[in-house]
């Protein structure tokens, strides 16, 4: 696959309670769910981890 990322970071003007949301979103819309979200959110602030956002331009496969 080739295409655009957007990696979403926490100065993009979503502020942190944002970029909470923002990845409790990602990972329910991925099929996730989690039975303690504030542990949740701890963890991925801790791992420092941000969503990405990836607009395929084209779709390749392999022969």
């Amino acid at each position: 696959m080739t295409g655009a990322a957007e990696i979403v970071a926490d100065d993009a003007g979503s502020g942190e309670r944002g970029l909470r949301q923002l990845l409790r979103d990602v990972f329910v819309e991925a099929g996730g769910t989690h039975g303690d979200w504030d542990e949740y959110d701890r963890v991925m602030a801790e791992d420092g981890r941000l969503p990405i956002f990836i607009s395929p331009d084209r779709i390749l496969r392999v022969p």
